[in-house]
């Protein structure tokens, strides 16, 4: 059997593809948060909506998302092992579970968002904008969930460009179809506001499932046709989804209280929070780029028993992640001001965002280890550690320094202050695991 490559050339190959996909999702809600945060009337609120509804819709899709890293691992292990073939009917029946989760959380959800946006300190017009942006986008959410199964098939299979393509036409649609729904086209689109953020959004996520569809059938082998009995590997493959779906839980329980206790400082702050937590957003799943390379990798040299390998790779995808998180921090030094303005022109919600994003920059070497490290014990298959580390990073990291801050009236810096912790602890958790399980295994 051939080892798998590690070299510089072939990391580059799959992180590079993986940064484009990766962004698809972040791209959508910042894109929106850009967009509506600028309209001439109810901009901040708006925008402060569009914080608040993108929190939670990424809560969702983070969550049932994880299913997709968990496809990936048990896909690239079975890669690496040589019994690809024997996965079959298993690449369908992982489809069709990611489709039925989405569609019990969705209608699960539906009819209460007036309560959860309310539990999340929405009110007033916010409260209104936020339910009349939620009611549109939600229905684009199975579809991500669609894509992101199809995704995780593709990693699996070593290929990261087929999804980059995907996200990169979904991206471009998105921004042209926000600017046309949210300001209007003269003579031809009415400007339609944060409902038309919603819409363009929703369009692009179906024009992905449908291009999702389409490269699944054409360029791989994988038949949808739903057979049974159920592939012996499902059963891992829910066990792996169950772990991620609690961690996954604790991660935006951490997100969403965020949002909470900004909200309740009063409708500036969350929009401040909004443009900071969407920058953030979006630097993580660019840090993640070469995260997805060590998670494509680092399942199948698991497969062929491959520690030396697992080793150089890992020291290798994190350095790279460094250089990446360095270069976000300087472009971040740089574009100080003009980042805040992309999303806003409100005096007070500018000075407030000023006064705490140097916390984002800050952040940026943190997570590059955490989430490098993440998306290596992802491809490993170690989904109850995963779990572990998010639940103790939530309630002995998180939650302990976010009330010990509101106490101290830290404000929106005691917020960020939390999120800092919560992620270096994940990175520390994980850095000590790793050099005690799998170092060793490589002087065997």
């Amino acid at each position: 059997m051939i080892s798998t490559d590690i070299s510089f050339k072939r990391i580059q190959q799959l992180a590079l593809p993986a940064i484009v996909s990766g962004i698809a999702e972040p791209v959508l809600s910042s894109t929106d948060a850009a967009i509506v945060g600028n309209i001439p009337e109810f901009g901040t609120e708006s925008l402060a909506a569009v914080g608040i509804v993108g929190a939670f819709l990424s809560m969702l899709i983070w969550i049932l998302g994880q299913t997709r890293s968990a496809i990936s691992a048990i896909v690239s292990q079975n890669l690496g092992a040589g019994k690809l073939s024997d996965l079959n009917s298993f690449p369908a029946q992982a489809i069709y579970f990611n489709i039925a989760l989405s569609l019990i959380v969705l209608l699960s959800t539906y009819f209460f968002v007036e309560e959860i946006f309310t539990l999340l300190n929405a009110e007033g017009i916010i409260l209104v904008f936020s339910i009349d942006y939620y009611n549109i986008r939600v229905w684009g959410f199975p579809l991500t969930l669609f894509t992101f199964a199809v995704f995780g098939l593709f990693r699996g299979l070593q290929n990261t460009f087929w999804p980059m393509v995907i996200a990169a036409i979904g991206a471009g649609v998105n921004i042209a179809l926000d600017f046309m729904f949210v300001y209007g086209v003269e003579g031809y689109i009415n400007p339609m506001g944060i409902q038309g953020a919603a819409w363009a959004s929703l369009i692009a996520q179906a024009l992905m499932a449908v291009l999702a569809l389409l490269f699944l059938l054409k360029k791989t082998s994988v038949s949808l046709r739903l057979r049974f009995p159920l592939h012996p590997e499902i059963n891992r493959l829910v066990s792996m989804s169950f772990n991620l779906f609690i961690r996954s839980v604790a991660l935006n329980a951490a997100l969403l209280l965020a949002v909470r206790e900004a909200a309740d400082l009063g409708k500036e702050y969350i929009a401040a929070h909004a443009i900071a937590i969407n920058l953030w957003l979006f630097t993580a799943f660019f840090i993640d780029g070469y995260g997805a390379a060590g998670n494509v990798l680092s399942g199948k040299l698991l497969g062929e028993r491959n520690f030396t390998g697992l080793w150089t790779l890992t020291k290798r995808v994190n350095s790279y992640n460094i250089v990446v998180a360095a270069i976000l921090v300087l472009v971040g030094y740089i574009f100080y001001e003009p980042l805040g303005l992309l999303f806003n022109k409100d005096k007070e919600v500018l000075s407030i965002f000023y006064g705490m994003f140097f916390m984002v920059l800050l952040c940026q070497p943190i997570s590059a280890l955490a989430f490098t490290m993440d998306s290596i014990f992802k491809g490993l298959g170690e989904m109850s550690f995963l779990r572990n580390v998010l639940l103790g990073a939530t309630l002995l990291g998180f939650i302990p320094v976010l009330y010990f801050s509101k106490y101290m009236e830290w404000g929106l810096i005691g917020i960020w202050i939390a999120i800092v912790v919560w992620v270096a602890y994940r990175a520390a958790a994980l850095i000590i695991k790793y050099k005690r399980k799998y170092i060793p295994l490589v002087e065997k």
